[in-house]
């Protein structure tokens, strides 16, 4: 047992990728049963201590995305700022405190209203103990430009805040700080810190493959983008839906620029390295979709798109993205070659058709039941392609690397 516990604590990303790995399931499992009770007559909805749409929406933004970060950040932070390693001693707390919060808080949707609160704090409490961790790598590290780890570690501050705006909302029943938590976390947490690690990751991804690859990657365009993130967040909560296009636009030129620069196209010469780009193209779709949204509410007054342009970019962006580099990240540190195998590249391809469906059951139709059974074939299909992800990768994080290396 202590060899096992061994071999699992032997890396951040092992600890914190398998506990990611199980919310890729286990809230969308429910999820599912949920839409199944709203649609059907198979069973009731289930009844929950709050809103299962509220409890959906915070655990697929926050409670699912936090474990890849957190396992990839841990490791990569030293890398990218040459210093030494973050213990185990420091990074199996978090990870505990992580995991029994989120546990309690999932448990207690069905019980206890306060022992829900109460799980929500442990987690927020291990997220904070993760953001020290990272800022203690961050002060120690020689002096050099950490404009990467400095736009890392205040997205993550954001997700915190997030965090204890849902807190806040469970405490008072106000509908408003429920929006907050949102749009914090779309806006202010996941999207720049998404585009920061893109935007280093990448260019350096793609010069070990394309030939003759020119490694675009100014600083500029990071700070423009985080500028529209920051405006398309104070002009959602100042509630002007329509003059959204005026952050969305420039973040959807952004976007596109960089998926042409990076060579998307030439990418496909290598499945894995497409697979990222592929990702990375969802967040121009979502992005145009907001911008035509908007759009649309300025020049007619209809709300026409619904929630297509937030699941272009959750699902086809926020959750490819995680699964390209999740599985990168993996196979790397477990000894494995770098190559995409047909199962992994068909599950993603899957991915890609959830997002699809997703987006098209959002459009607002006049036949609600077009809606209603897009929206439960993308559930299934996520359960489908991400349970296979589930059972080819997860074993890699409970066993030793097949190199005979450490880590």
């Amino acid at each position: 047992m202590k060899a096992f516990w061994n071999t699992f604590n032997a890396a951040p990303h092992r600890l914190f990728f398998f506990s990611g790995a199980i919310q890729l399931i286990l809230p969308v499992l429910i999820w599912s049963i949920e839409l199944l009770g709203r649609y059907t007559s198979i069973w009731a909805p289930l009844n929950t201590q709050i809103p299962t749409t509220w409890a959906h929406g915070f655990i697929m933004i926050y409670g699912l995305f936090i474990f890849f970060i957190f396992g990839f950040l841990m490791t990569v932070f030293p890398r990218w700022m040459n210093t030494k390693p973050i213990d185990k001693e420091q990074y199996i707390t978090p990870f505990i405190m992580l995991n029994s919060g989120l546990l309690i808080f999932e448990v207690s949707l069905f019980f206890n209203l306060s022992s829900l609160f109460s799980g929500l704090a442990i987690f927020l409490f291990g997220w904070l103990n993760g953001i020290y961790i990272l800022y203690q790598t961050y002060k120690q590290a020689p002096s050099q430009n950490k404009r990467y780890e400095t736009v890392a570690l205040f997205a993550l501050i954001a997700g915190a805040l997030g965090v204890s705006s849902y807190g806040w909302w469970l405490y008072s029943d106000n509908w408003q700080f429920m929006e907050l938590t949102i749009t914090i976390g779309i806006w202010l947490y996941l999207l720049p810190l998404l585009f920061t690690v893109s935007h280093r990751m990448l260019p350096f991804f793609s010069s070990n493959i394309i030939d003759n690859y020119t490694i675009f990657q100014p600083a500029y365009s990071l700070w423009i983008f985080l500028t529209g993130c920051i405006s398309h967040f104070l002009l959602s909560i100042f509630n002007q839906p329509e003059w959204l296009f005026l952050a969305d636009i420039p973040l959807a030129a952004m976007a596109l620029l960089h998926s042409v620069r990076w060579q998307l196209l030439r990418s496909f010469k290598d499945r894995l390295l497409a697979v990222l780009h592929m990702a990375f193209f969802w967040l121009f779709i979502g992005l145009f979709l907001f911008s035509l949204q908007s759009l649309l509410l300025q020049t007619t007054g209809h709300y026409i798109l619904g929630k297509s342009p937030l699941h272009a970019i959750t699902i086809g962006f926020f959750a490819s993205l995680l699964i390209a580099m999740a599985s990168r990240v993996t196979m790397g540190h477990s000894g494995r070659m770098l190559k995409l195998d047909n199962v992994s590249w068909l599950l993603f391809l899957g991915l890609q058709l959830t997002a699809i469906m997703r987006v098209f059951s959002d459009l607002q139709y006049d036949n609600v039941l077009i809606s209603n059974n897009l929206n439960l074939i993308a559930a299934a299909l996520w359960l489908l392609s991400l349970s296979i992800w589930f059972i080819k990768y997860a074993p890699m994080y409970l066993s030793a690397r097949i190199d005979g290396r450490e880590g």
